[in-house]
């Protein structure tokens, strides 16, 4: 991250839409395997917006809950963005194990599609490797969710699930599904007695 072009880009497309004398609170999603380091770079990119609350949440993870899916049990999200792919195993909505690889949308034409899929693969056996526990095989079974922008190409859903020999879904709305995961997960923030008098809540 470029912590002052970051900085810009919030103040740019946000800042002025905070009244100076709110203190908002701000949902962050995150890569799942980003440290400690990183998530304090980030939360230190949004104190331009003066804010209340900073919340973290893994982006498989608030994808999953954008996308409205079961938690209850064992999910495997595929997330492919512009310049990023991770695939994760929540269990009970959390991140249990999780890969990532710096391929994504932004690297893929045509002729490189293949290379994508094989990327993503690779992180799915990478993990039934090094962690071969149970759920993660009732996570395939089940089928694993796909959202990012790169779900927006129904051939990617064809070939994974074709080399996954399982039936990956592709969420609805895929490049906005972590958003609206947050919103989910603000909503619930704003309920915490904790943050007492009770903020509004956004539009959905």
């Amino acid at each position: 991250m470029d912590p002052a072009a970051a900085t810009r880009l919030v103040s740019r497309l946000l800042a002025d839409r905070v009244p100076h004398d709110a203190r908002p609170v701000v949902v962050l999603t995150t890569p799942a395997l980003s440290g400690p380091r990183a998530r304090a770079t980030a939360v230190g990119v949004l104190q331009v917006l003066r804010p209340r609350t900073v919340l973290t949440i893994d982006s498989v993870r608030a994808a999953a809950l954008g996308a409205g899916a079961d938690l209850s049990g064992a999910l495997l999200v595929i997330d492919v963005g512009a310049q990023l792919s991770e695939v994760a195993l929540l269990i009970d909505g959390r991140v249990a194990a999780a890969r990532r690889a710096t391929v994504g949308t932004d690297d893929v034409r045509a002729a490189t599609l293949a290379e994508l899929v094989t990327a993503v693969t690779t992180l799915v056996t990478g993990l039934l490797r090094d962690d071969p526990r149970p759920a993660l095989v009732d996570a395939l079974d089940r089928g694993p969710l796909l959202a990012g922008g790169g779900a927006l190409r129904p051939e990617l859903a064809y070939r994974l699930s074709a080399r996954l020999r399982s039936h990956v879904r592709a969420v609805p709305r895929p490049q906005t599904a972590a958003v609206r995961g947050a919103v989910e997960a603000l909503h619930s923030v704003l309920r915490h007695p904790a943050l007492s008098p009770p903020l509004p809540l956004p539009p959905l």
